[in-house]
């Protein structure tokens, strides 16, 4: 018999992966915390699999998988899945997951009773829970009673839950597109490339080892939610930031709907410090939702009309927002072209190793070196933070 085959590929929220055989798609595997862990985690469920290019059929469900993920309204219900090792009971609740589309859910309980099994919502959780096909299965769709967020028990936990069904209630609920086209990045990617290996040969170096660039844009309801979760993400790996988010959206009925800033003024402190805030991420919070109300935090239509230092400086005047933070967002929610933080640490750890430095360097040097780069430095960063992660895998 053939063995099976595998590949990885890029998402909006990350590196996933995917094994087929000859009878169809036997698994995906959502992004672990690196992509080696992804590959790992992808080879340990499908111990026999060889990485290969993708057939055009797996090919049509990875492109449909990564439009899903970026916001964009897409049926996975003709990716053909092997089912052969799925027990009986489990091929059932997949088939009635697959019918939920993206934007609604169901409990477990209301699952069971279209399997004409009422009663039987705790199997239907523990078959959920062991999913191989995520996303294509959409396992994230199936909530807890009353609307509870649930269990999910891919890398990220009910925090990656979560954000899938933000990406998709944004979606069907018509709000939140950050561009009026497909969401995609404000500058041609091939352009900027180009331009930065013209204008710097050993940034080019990068380039050539790192390949294409990758950069996804993460697709928000609103300035407003996409600053409260920075808020939340400050000074804390994102896994611990996730579950902390994941905890305070959770305090509302319907969590996936997101945080709004009516919600965020009407909560007592003591509950939000109980889904894991310290005392100053919750007046940051309260001072986020107080500003949005008064209409002073500009909304995703307003900011298209902005430029990047007008921006900045409505952002920064939010307590507990930053530069820094104000950057991410120009970068990675609305994909503006000529973004450099150069006091961000991976970008300057980035630098150090791209061009041999012993020490990391002063943002001046960082700004005076930038300068080679404009107007594509929100490239020349991406490449830099690449540069760490290709030195992690290495040593």
């Amino acid at each position: 018999m053939t063995p099976p085959n595998f590949t990885l590929f890029d998402t909006a929220i990350g590196r996933c992966g995917i094994a087929w055989g000859a009878r169809g798609v036997i698994g995906v595997q959502l992004p672990e915390g690196r992509e080696l862990q992804t590959r790992a985690r992808m080879l340990e469920r499908v111990p026999d699999a060889r990485e290969a290019p993708p057939p055009p059929e797996v090919q049509r469900a990875i492109d449909a998988i990564a439009a899903l993920v970026r916001g964009e309204a897409n049926d996975l219900s003709a990716v053909k899945l092997d089912m052969e090792r799925v027990p009986p009971f489990h091929r059932r609740v997949y088939e009635a997951a697959r019918t939920i589309p993206p934007g609604a859910t169901l409990s477990y309980g209301e699952v069971a009773a279209r399997l004409g099994a009422p009663g039987s919502a705790r199997a239907v959780g523990q078959a959920l829970g062991r999913n191989p096909f995520a996303i294509v299965v959409p396992c994230h769709r199936v909530l807890a009673a009353g609307g509870k967020i649930g269990g999910f028990s891919a890398n990220g936990g009910i925090a990656t839950k979560l954000r899938l069904l933000s990406i998709e209630s944004t979606h069907a609920s018509g709000s939140g597109a950050l561009f009026d086209g497909d969401g995609a990045l404000g500058f041609d990617p091939d352009i900027a490339i180009g331009h930065l290996r013209n204008s710097d040969a050993e940034l080019a170096h990068v380039i050539d080892t790192v390949g294409p660039l990758r950069m996804e844009l993460q697709r928000t309801p609103s300035i407003f939610g996409a600053l409260a979760e920075a808020i939340v993400y400050q000074q804390l790996t994102a896994k611990a930031a996730g579950t902390i988010f994941a905890r305070v959206c959770a305090l509302f009925p319907r969590p996936h709907e997101g945080l709004t800033p009516a919600r965020l003024l009407r909560i007592s402190e003591a509950r939000l410090r109980s889904a894991g805030l310290s005392g100053s991420k919750v007046l940051s919070l309260r001072d986020l939702a107080g500003k949005a109300e008064s209409g002073e935090i500009p909304t995703l239509a307003d900011v298209r009309q902005m430029d990047d230092h007008t921006i900045i400086e409505r952002l920064t005047a939010v307590r507990g927002v930053g530069r820094w933070t104000a950057q991410m967002l120009l970068i990675f929610r609305l994909g503006r072209p000529d973004v450099l933080p150069v006091d961000d640490y991976g970008v300057r750890k980035g630098f150090a190793v791209a061009f041999n430095k012993r020490t990391l360097p002063a943002s001046k040097e960082l700004e005076k070196r930038g300068e080679r780069w404009r107007p594509y430095r929100t490239a020349a960063s991406w490449y830099l933070w690449r540069a760490v992660d290709l030195a992690k895998e290495k040593g």
